[in-house]
């Protein structure tokens, strides 16, 4: 029985483990890809993302950009924006820039201003709906805490077991029968004999 309720909960740690990689993983390892990760906090692109969504976008050179293409982009400040272009508007100041008209799927009209192609900040390629939640609490103070300690947790659930197991890693004591010291290259040696 000790056997069963010990496999059982290795197996339910590692699945636990498991999840918390590949959620790490959708989170923050896609940036090693080239991916920049954003989570949908309005409903002006619904129903391609919805509220909630996170979406992957990946860095694209605006030349390379289309009427009817969605566009992430910086729109003034901290706020970030993914609407879909609408019209492409050669720059008249300089003949290399661009300007992008946008307008979000929901949104009956176009944005007021065009986006110069500088604040674009890519293409999106992919969406997760409802994991846009998750990463944007744990970006917060509470969530932040609390996505430490679960971490925190899942490797003492891990490693705790076998610490503590006969079987495991845990420390035995053995009885001395008979211990000697030895010098061996100036240096002192303790030797003992197990019992």
């Amino acid at each position: 029985m000790k056997r069963f309720i010990r496999k059982s909960w290795h197996i339910f740690t590692s699945i636990l483990v498991v999840l918390a990689v590949l959620i790490a993983m959708a989170l923050v390892g896609v940036r090693l890809l080239g991916f920049q990760v954003y989570t949908v906090l309005s409903g002006s692109m619904e129903p391609e993302y919805p509220v909630g969504s996170l979406i992957y976008v990946k860095e694209v050179d605006a030349h390379d950009l289309r009427v009817g293409d969605d566009i992430t982009f910086r729109l003034g400040g901290n706020t970030i924006v993914t609407h879909r272009i609408t019209e492409i508007i050669p720059d008249a100041e300089e003949s290399q820039s661009l300007q992008f008209r946008t307008k979000g799927l929901a949104n009956e009209s176009e944005d007021t201003n065009p986006v110069p192609d500088s604040n674009i900040l890519g293409k999106p390629i992919f969406a997760i709906p409802y994991l846009g939640y998750l990463a944007y609490y744990i970006q917060r103070p509470p969530g932040l805490y609390i996505a430490i300690s679960v971490g925190a947790i899942l490797v003492l659930l891990s490693f705790l077991p076998e610490l503590f197991s006969k079987e495991g890693g845990g420390r035995r004591r053995y009885p001395v029968k008979k211990f000697w010291i030895k010098k061996i290259n100036r240096r002192y040696i303790v030797c003992t004999r197990k019992m």
